[in-house]
């Protein structure tokens, strides 16, 4: 069917017919395109994506994309979707996006692989990892529903590591005297909550004043992020995330002190003004000035971890305290630490013997 403009907006309207999956025929209509090639672009891809299971020649991947997109839509966070979109718009189909899934082979895949690898940005292990997986995904997608003989990404295999090869922390002498050296409140609080409690970043930016409790404890309810300008909040990353933890009386006066500050707060409204990517400037300005190796923000999640498990306490406490789903997470991550433990515990059943035999 034709293309109709809107002579009103300017713009051009797609409207056709075609037959769904039930065997239906409907209408699709969608409004908005600036030109009319766009409009008419838009339903010839329409189309040749409902063909694509008889013949799967006939879909770029880009067309495969717009579906894989909106079917994720209906199982994945807001937050996920819009990571998804821009790691695909930036990474995957200025190169592959128009190629034909049925012509994405091996060796196509092996070359994209490459530029990443070579690339001028020198992207991180973990950061190749996922872009590969994407890819995966995308293409397990066409394997199971559009009947797609196999996913050239299996066939290739991996790039980067699944887990960033170490693990960087301060230590709390460490931690204090990179503190000292930040002279903004609002992200000397911020870097306060992060060490001595582990939130995560998205949780501690998501605080209103409501999620400090007189108990001197706080409410992690949700987390924030900021995805392509647009600030999204959204349920915390688990079930067992979302959690009440407590915290030392001197924090507790250090986050209401800072809040007695800002003048006309709601109690809904967010405490930090700032996003993640501030917080990073600020860290690595505040550790070059002390003269500390630098470490990501995250760290100071880890670096909390480590100062518990100095203190004495167990994987148990540890797990709950910083939200992990499992406490084979909390293993997984931080089991390493726990080497001097283990020649305590001998000692201490040594110990039990040599008390029993006097």
């Amino acid at each position: 069917m034709p293309v109709y403009k809107d002579n009103e907006r300017g713009t051009w309207t797609a409207r056709f017919y075609y037959t769904d999956w039930t065997g239906q025929r409907k209408q699709k209509k969608k409004r908005g395109f600036k030109r009319q090639i766009d409009a008419k672009e838009y339903e010839r891809e329409f189309l040749a994506g409902l063909q694509y299971g008889q013949n799967k020649a006939d879909m770029l991947l880009s067309t495969l994309v717009k579906e894989y997109i909106e079917d994720s839509k209906t199982r994945l966070k807001l937050t996920t979707i819009k990571t998804k979109e821009n790691l695909i718009n930036t990474k995957i189909l200025p190169y592959l996006g128009t190629l034909k899934v049925s012509d994405i082979t091996p060796r196509i895949v092996r070359e994209w692989q490459n530029h990443l690898i070579n690339s001028e940005e020198e992207y991180s292990a973990t950061y190749l990892r996922s872009i590969h997986n994407q890819l995966s995904a995308i293409m397990n997608y066409a394997v199971k529903y559009y009947n797609l003989s196999n996913n050239p990404c299996s066939i290739t295999g991996s790039i980067g590591k699944k887990k960033a090869s170490s693990m960087k922390i301060w230590t709390k002498d460490q931690y204090e005297s990179v503190i000292k050296k930040e002279k903004n409140l609002g992200y000397y609080i911020a870097f306060e909550i992060l060490y001595w409690t582990g939130m995560r970043e998205g949780e501690m930016l998501a605080l209103t004043p409501a999620d400090i409790l007189p108990e001197h404890k706080i409410c992690i309810n949700k987390t924030f992020t900021r995805v392509n300008g647009e600030d999204l909040f959204t349920d915390p990353k688990t079930e067992k995330s979302e959690r009440i933890i407590d915290i030392p009386t001197f924090l507790y006066n250090e986050v209401m002190d800072y809040i007695s500050r800002l003048y006309g707060i709601k109690e809904n409204e967010r405490i930090f003004y700032f996003t993640k990517s501030g917080l990073s400037k600020h860290l690595n300005r505040d550790a070059e000035q002390a003269g500390v190796e630098k470490i990501r923000v995250h760290d100071l999640r880890h670096s909390h971890a480590s100062l518990l498990i100095d203190m004495g306490y167990n994987i148990f406490a540890i797990s709950e305290r910083l939200g992990h789903e499992k406490v084979s997470t909390t293993m997984d991550i931080y089991g390493h630490l726990f080497p001097n433990r283990r020649t305590e515990m001998i000692k201490a059943l040594d110990g039990l013997r040599t008390d029993n035999e006097s």
